[in-house]
């Protein structure tokens, strides 16, 4: 009887233990009327458009902070730094080795002193504010933005219309928020860009990435030969001038003997600084008008661009996803995509799809 007992007892907790092993049951389905998801179409469309929008003026504000820094150490760092004596008598040297190993290039040492300007701007200007902020940086935190908005928006509109979110994640599967494939790790789905944290490990968000580099070039701004054309070629003409001038003085000087000739030396160097000195205004003024016109523009086109400025990722997705659900949700203006898929719910109106 004893035994009996045990074996009973044993049995029921064994069967207790593969009951409560047992996987939850699954969320019930719940039935969504085809005017409902129509109507989530809509909304999807409408929160896409208004996370555009709001993406915008964040990309902006962004992009007017970096101007201000752009701004800001030109003339902290690069404007003194240019005008400054020692380095004005360097550039003098570089001007003249360029001179004599031209060939006969026309305008070979303004164009590589132009160059070599560039390199230093790029040194002292752009590289430390890129460590802050740069447009590349905006691009990826514009993109991001957007999709969060867009994410948030999805868990509203879920609960405003009573679709359970694993039924609503089924639907944003079929919606392609990026198609560049093939191969398929190229294409991705609305649900696997807001679910994708963060998103810069999507493959497709790589690939989308990628090709906005492309589309835009090699031309940027820390290679804008424009800016600094007519401030090379201003300098280098001066200083071509002044060469002539700096022969015969070492001439004179040395035929003078040391100590004479090291008097000498050291006032026609007197003289220079003080014509360099004269010409500093002028000369500060044409760099400022020069690289500010040329930024200003740069700025404008990375800024306004659909297909290659900071805006670009979030214009691509958003023209994706609102141009594939235009047909569906009936909206009669919305960004076009590359074409439309058969978002329409089964005939059946139940619809479970697993997340």
């Amino acid at each position: 009887m004893n035994l009996r007992s045990l074996i009973v007892a044993v049995m029921v907790v064994l069967a207790g233990c593969a009951t409560s092993s047992r996987a939850p049951a699954p969320p019930p389905v719940v039935v969504v009327a085809p005017s409902t998801w129509q109507q989530v179409d809509r909304e999807i469309v409408a929160a896409s458009q208004s996370a555009t929008e709001q993406t915008r003026i964040y990309a902006r504000g962004a992009m007017d902070y970096w101007r201000t820094r752009v701004y800001q150490l030109t003339e902290e760092n690069f404007i003194p730094w240019f005008s400054s004596y020692w380095t004005q008598e360097w550039l003098s040297m570089k001007v003249s080795w360029y001179t004599v190993s031209a060939a006969g290039e026309q305008d070979a040492s303004a164009k590589r002193l132009a160059a070599y300007l560039l390199e230093q701007y790029q040194k002292r200007v752009l590289a430390p504010v890129a460590v802050e902020i740069d447009p590349e940086a905006i691009l990826g935190l514009a993109t991001a933005f957007y999709v969060d908005i867009l994410q948030e928006e999805l868990q509203k509109i879920s609960q405003r219309h009573g679709v359970p979110m694993a039924q609503l994640n089924g639907r944003i599967q079929k919606i392609p928020a990026i198609a560049l494939g093939p191969p398929p790790a190229r294409d991705a789905s609305l649900y696997q860009v807001v679910h994708s944290e963060p998103l810069n490990t999507l493959p497709a968000y790589a690939a989308l990435i990628d090709k906005i580099h492309k589309a835009g070039g090699d031309k940027g701004v820390d290679s804008t030969e424009t800016a600094m054309a007519p401030v090379a070629k201003r300098a280098s003409q001066r200083m071509e001038a002044e060469m002539p001038t700096r022969g015969a003085a070492s001439a004179v000087a040395a035929a003078a003997g040391k100590l004479a000739g090291g008097l000498i030396t050291v006032g026609v160097a007197g003289i220079r600084a003080l014509i360099q000195a004269s010409d500093r205004p002028d000369s500060e003024a044409l760099i400022r008008n020069s690289l500010g016109n040329t930024f200003d523009k740069a700025w404008t086109k990375l800024l306004q661009n659909p297909t290659t400025g900071v805006m670009a990722g979030t214009l691509y997705m958003a023209a994706q996803i609102e141009g594939n659900l235009a047909g569906s949700a009936e909206v009669p203006s919305v960004s076009s995509g590359s074409g439309s898929v058969d978002l329409s719910p089964p005939q059946s109106t139940t619809q479970q799809i697993d997340p």
